[in-house]
């Protein structure tokens, strides 16, 4: 059966994630000691031990949710499953680098690390004077309506910046731009629109620095050509070689998540089977959003594994 592993990114963590894992493998616990010696952060126990707040944090919770997508992926190969394609949501692209042999661990760790530095970097630099920027998801309203929406209002600094599902959407923007871009959704009829509570307007125009900033920390990083079929989330298709991933891992940081297209996409290719290896259900719940389509087998605990394998 053609599988394709999924990997989650920011919003996925919460305390304790992976510590079963941990328990139950020492490839993990070796991954654990990886990831702490490339980033100098004690990461059992900001996965263990941390809590909400400090997992919210940019720069940790790329380091640890990172690091719960790897422990689920080693587990499941540990136990006999391996995929045929991945992709990950935003961050969750980084494991999927790794998975299909663009990345190694060792270089992703230290790399996700820079990432959150730079996108906060970023964020902390914006104009706060109206409140902070943000993102907010807009539920019940097709895409096409939500591009067509924020194209007719014209609200600068206004930008749809995750295409979760077919009645799903995210927006990016300062708060002033949100707070329009909100009052127009809602009357073009959006059922809700939910202030999410992230620390910037992620996959947005208004992070430029930041992917300036990556661009050049890349340079020295080797990106290998993909040996799985590898999606990316800036055009939903295939990448062919690890030239393109790297340019497209800059333009993530300021492009949409384009993850409907992603899975269409997976559908058309062939594949049948479809794992989140991650923390959390988001993006079983996403896959769920299509009609008449596998269901999307989520593999972030021991047990949820073991069902599976």
């Amino acid at each position: 059966m053609k599988t394709a592993f999924l990997f989650p990114g920011q919003g996925a963590q919460y305390p304790g994630m992976a510590r079963d894992l941990y328990e139950a493998s020492a490839e993990v616990r070796d991954l654990f000691t990886l990831a702490s010696d490339t980033t100098g952060v004690d990461v059992k126990r900001l996965l263990f031990e941390g809590t909400d707040e400090e997992l919210k944090e940019t720069v940790n919770t790329q380091i640890s949710v990172t690091l719960a997508n790897l422990s689920s992926f080693l587990v499941l190969n540990e136990r006999g499953l391996d995929a045929q394609g991945v992709a990950g949501f935003s961050l969750g692209e980084y494991s999927a680098l790794v998975a299909s042999g663009v990345l190694t661990a060792q270089q992703v760790f230290p790399l996700v690390k820079l990432r959150g530095e730079f996108m906060a970097k970023a964020a902390s630099a914006l104009d706060r004077s109206a409140g902070d920027p943000g993102m907010a998801a807009v539920l019940g309203l097709g895409q096409d309506n939500v591009d067509q929406v924020l194209a007719e209002c014209s609200v600068p600094q206004l930008f749809a910046a995750n295409y979760n599902s077919p009645n799903q959407v995210v927006i990016s923007g300062t708060a002033a731009a949100l707070a329009a871009g909100i009052e127009a959704l809602k009357g073009a009829g959006a059922r809700r629109v939910v202030p999410l509570k992230v620390s910037g307007p992620f996959h947005s125009p208004l992070l430029s620095d930041a992917a300036a900033a990556l661009e050049e920390a890349l340079r020295s990083v080797d990106f290998r050509d993909p040996v799985k079929t590898l999606f990316s989330n800036v055009t939903g298709g295939t990448i062919a070689s690890g030239h393109e991933a790297k340019a497209l891992a800059v333009r993530q940081v300021t492009s949409p998540v384009r993850w409907t297209t992603v899975e269409q996409n997976l559908l058309r290719e062939g594949f049948e089977r479809f794992v989140e290896s991650g923390p959390g259900t988001v993006l079983a719940g996403l896959w769920g959003a299509f009609q008449d389509t596998p269901a999307c087998q989520s593999a972030g605990k021991l047990e949820q594994i073991q069902q599976i394998v």
